[in-house]
């Protein structure tokens, strides 16, 4: 993890917020999934959460954070935000629709903020990190300090 790390959106964001963050570099290495991000950054893969987006049946988009160790149960994801049901969005809707690339989807600085969704097992850490809206490039916070920059819920939403 370097000092100097190259700012991104996400970490500019929380800076005109005074939000306090840690940011972690893993971009030079060949760390591919969650998981693997977890473990070169030396952190509980619990506490490190993937960013998902989600369509329901009536057309919204929803954006889901899960520890990168489980998978998004979609009928629970549904019932929390209100759905019949849910799907993920295609890859290449990402971009477009967000902003961000798969693989460095943050829920802060979306194009357009969304009914946003964490995994209930969040509130067991004091942080969370997810992605900085870039790859190789993530943040650490907490739920308090997130909740300065995004409205979102806490709901079961893993297998």
């Amino acid at each position: 993890m370097s000092k100097n790390i190259e700012k991104t959106n996400v970490m500019r964001i929380l800076d005109q917020k005074k939000v306090k963050y840690v940011s972690h570099c893993y971009a030079e290495t060949d760390a591919i999934s969650g998981i693997d991000v977890a473990t070169v950054l030396g952190q509980d893969p619990k506490q490190v959460f993937k960013t998902l987006v989600t369509v329901g049946k009536s057309g919204h988009y929803f954006v889901f954070l899960v520890p990168v160790f489980s998978e998004l149960d979609l009928k629970k994801a549904a019932e929390a935000v209100g759905e019949k049901h849910v799907e993920m969005i295609k890859s290449k809707e990402l971009l477009p629709l967000t902003g961000y690339i798969h693989g460095g989807c943050s829920p802060v600085g979306m194009k357009k903020f969304f009914t946003t969704t964490i995994d209930f097992s969040a509130q067991n850490f004091d942080t969370i990190i997810f992605s900085a809206g870039k790859i190789g490039y993530q943040v650490q916070l907490s739920l308090a300090d997130l909740s300065k920059v995004i409205k979102y819920q806490l709901k079961e939403i893993t297998f």
